[in-house]
C-alpha cells in the first residue's frame, strides 16, 4: 500500500490487530499511481510503553505527507484505520482529495458498546493485561490465525462466560478459503516483530479517546465499502447510520457499496472487486 496521490491508512500492526501490510495487491497489477510512491508498510509501532493517541495516527499521515512534498492525497482506511482517515479529512480538507474506507462508518463521537454482552471481545481486550493473558497462551501464529478465523465469520466474537476469545477456534477450524498458509505465515512474522501491545492500545484501549467532532461536515467525497456479511454491519447503530442516511449529514457528496458475501476482510477476499471500486472511485474524481 502506497502513498501517492492516495495515503492508506490501514488497520494494519499500527492500528489493530486484524489486518497486515499484504491486505491485498495496491496498486492493481499492471497500473501505477500519477505521482511518486513511498510505501506506509514498513512504518514501526512505537515503543510497547508509549501511550497511543488518535491525534498521533492524524498527525502522522500529516507529517508523512510534508516529508515528501505531497499537497493533497485520496485517504484509503480499512477497518479502525478508517477513523484516521475520517480525521484527517475533517481537519485537513486543504490536504485530501477524498476518502475511500471499508468496515466502519464516521462517527462524530466515540463507539459505544456497553450494552453489548461482557464476553464481547472489544470489551474484553480493552481491559488492561486481558488480551495479553489470553494470547500468551498461545505462539504468535496461533493468535492470528484465530482473529482470522473468527473476524471473517458474520457473527460477532462473543465469549461465553469462563471462556476466552482464543476459545472459540482451535487449530481444527479451517481457515477462510481465501486466506493461505503463507499469508498466515507473512502476518505472524510481522507480529512476532511488533507484538500486540500498541495495536491493542489502539483502537481497543482507546475507544473512548476517539476525537469528538462537533458539527463535522466532509468538503470532500466520501466514498464507503460495506461487507453485508462483515460481523461489524451488527454492532449497534452502525448498518443504521449507513442505510438511513445518518452517514449524508455529515457527508453530503457519500456514495456506499454494499459487497452482499463481503466479510469484515473484504478487501482480501474480493481483492480485484475492491481495487476496481477504488480505481473507479479515483476516475470519477479526477
Amino acid at each position: 500500500m502506497s502513498l501517492g496521490r492516495w495515503c492508506s491508512c490501514t488497520a494494519s500492526r499500527r492500528y489493530g490487530t486484524r489486518g497486515a501490510t499484504r491486505c491485498w495487491p495496491w496498486p492493481p497489477p499492471g497500473t501505477a499511481p500519477s505521482r511518486p510512491t513511498a510505501a506506509l508498510r514498513a512504518l514501526r509501532p512505537p515503543a510497547e510503553d508509549v501511550e497511543a493517541t488518535w491525534e498521533d495516527l492524524v498527525a502522522d499521515v500529516l507529517a508523512i505527507l510534508d516529508a515528501l512534498s505531497i499537497h493533497k492525497v485520496f485517504l484509503v482506511g480499512k477497518d479502525y484505520g478508517a477513523m484516521p482517515a475520517y480525521d484527517f479529512a475533517l481537519r485537513h480538507p486543504d490536504r485530501t482529495r477524498g476518502v475511500m474506507c471499508m468496515g466502519i462508518p464516521f462517527s462524530p463521537g466515540p463507539f459505544n458498546f456497553d450494552t453489548m454482552p461482557e464476553g464481547f471481545y472489544i470489551l474484553r481486550w480493552r481491559e488492561p493485561d486481558r488480551a495479553e493473558a489470553d494470547f500468551g497462551r498461545h505462539d504468535v501464529r496461533r493468535v492470528v490465525r484465530t482473529i482470522y478465523i473468527l473476524f471473517s465469520r458474520s457473527d460477532v466474537p462473543i465469549a461465553e462466560e469462563g471462556q476466552e476469545i482464543m476459545d472459540l477456534a482451535d487449530l481444527s477450524t479451517p481457515l477462510p478459503p481465501w486466506f493461505t498458509e503463507e499469508d498466515l505465515d507473512a502476518y505472524a512474522a510481522l507480529y512476532e516483530k511488533s507484538g500486540f501491545r500498541y495495536p491493542l492500545q489502539i483502537p481497543y484501549r482507546s475507544l473512548h479517546r476517539m476525537t469528538k467532532h462537533v458539527d463535522p461536515k466532509f468538503q470532500v467525497p466520501v466514498f464507503m465499502v460495506m461487507g453485508e456479511k462483515d460481523y461489524c454491519f451488527k454492532f449497534p447503530g452502525f448498518e443504521a447510520a449507513m442505510r438511513s442516511g445518518v452517514m449524508n449529514t455529515f457527508a453530503p457528496d457519500l456514495k456506499i457499496t454494499y459487497i452482499p458475501e463481503g466479510s469484515h476482510f473484504v478487501q482480501e477476499q474480493f481483492p480485484d472487486q475492491i481495487n476496481d471500486l477504488l480505481l473507479g472511485f479515483l476516475k470519477d474524481h479526477p
